[in-house]
């Protein structure tokens, strides 16, 4: 069985402008020790993103196949990944750049491209054609939402309820009128305004990312989240109950992707030892089981959310994970294929190409 790896991301911080430029400029220029850096860089992005070793460098098709190893990939879906060019169509040059990069040159092709967007600016309608004009693999656009209570906590948007915003609903419209898709990028406590979203626009495909990113369900982070069992019991019953209420919305499927994000609590191993398939297996399997339970087999897509989870574990451990451990929970031959090949296949188009 061939895979399709449906979240990478894709990124050279050097020649091209992104959020992390400047820190990735800094350690070409002036050369600082990783581990040092890790120790100062601020506790919130130590607990999102571990290792930083891969956000000061590129990170390029080559790079994505080294990691993907012996994982028998044939396409990506590229999800944009914090472009900082000038303007408002400035997100239209990321499709472009990542539509340009060598993917399929003996390494896995090209099968769709996730932009960035927001609804809420007024030249949202006018960029979903610059994206559309940039490449014909263009499927959507993801907007950055993700907000949690806890300050300790990486949020990059300042706003907890923008995803439940007028102006975001009300924009959503010329998203929802080209028929193109929506992936959700939220924690665990916006699930809700998810639910509202695939209510309001029933005919839009939305894609929640990650399972919903609950944030310190493996362990502690922030200031007070997952901090013990008993926290961490409550966060997973609040996950649990509306990701079945989101579930019942038949245009929303889930990515089973960044479950190995250091964000959840995971304890982050040393570099170069990745953690092993039984320690990811006994976290993930009972987030995996729900998902499989409320979802079904056809309404769930892998992705890797490479390089990003790298500081946890290996691409082919991630994936080996999360196909033993919808295995243990019922999947059969058929229901694997859907999640880790036929389901992107149709959600993305990317038969059509």
């Amino acid at each position: 069985m061939t895979v399709v790896d449906a979240h990478i991301h894709q990124w050279d911080p050097l020649t091209t402008p992104r959020e992390f430029s400047g820190l990735a400029k800094l350690f070409r220029y002036v050369p600082v020790p990783m581990d040092l850096a890790k120790r100062l860089a601020p506790r919130r992005d130590r607990e999102f993103a571990g290792d930083p070793t891969p956000f000061v460098h590129p990170y390029l098709p080559r790079d994505y196949r080294e990691d993907a190893g012996e994982v028998p990939v044939e396409a990506i879906v590229h999800i944009e990944v914090e472009w900082n060019g000038k303007g408002p169509l400035a997100p239209a040059n990321e499709t472009q750049w990542v539509a340009s990069l060598p993917f399929g040159v003996d390494t896995p092709a090209l099968g769709a491209i996730i932009g960035a967007g927001d609804p809420t600016k007024p030249e949202f309608a006018e960029l979903l054609e610059a994206h559309r004009a940039a490449s014909p693999r263009f499927r959507g656009i993801r907007t950055r939402v993700e907000n949690h209570p806890d300050e300790g906590v990486r949020s990059t948007c300042k706003d907890p309820d923008k995803l439940g915003s007028k102006a975001f609903l009300d924009g959503f419209g010329a998203l929802a009128d080209r028929r193109l898709g929506f992936e959700a990028w939220v924690y665990s406590g916006q699930l809700p305004q998810v639910t509202a979203l695939a209510e309001r626009y029933p005919d839009t495909t939305i894609v929640l990312n990650h399972l919903g990113t609950p944030a310190g369900i493996f362990g502690p982070v922030g200031r007070n989240t997952g901090q013990n069992p008993g926290q961490r019991r409550e966060l997973f019953v609040r996950w649990r109950d509306d990701l079945a209420a989101l579930a019942a919305h038949a245009n929303v499927v889930s990515k089973v992707s960044g479950l190995m994000m250091p964000v959840l609590g995971h304890p982050v191993p040393k570099r170069g030892e990745p953690t092993p398939v039984p320690a990811l297996l006994e976290r993930i399997s009972p987030l995996l089981a729900h998902a499989l339970d409320v979802f079904g087999s056809d309404r769930l897509i892998w992705g890797s959310n490479f390089p990003v989870d790298k500081s946890i574990t290996s691409l082919p451990n991630a994936a080996e994970a999360v196909a033993t451990a919808l295995a243990e929970h019922g999947a059969d031959d058929k229901a694997i294929e859907q999640v880790f090949r036929s389901n992107a296949e149709r959600v993305y188009g990317i038969d059509e190409l």
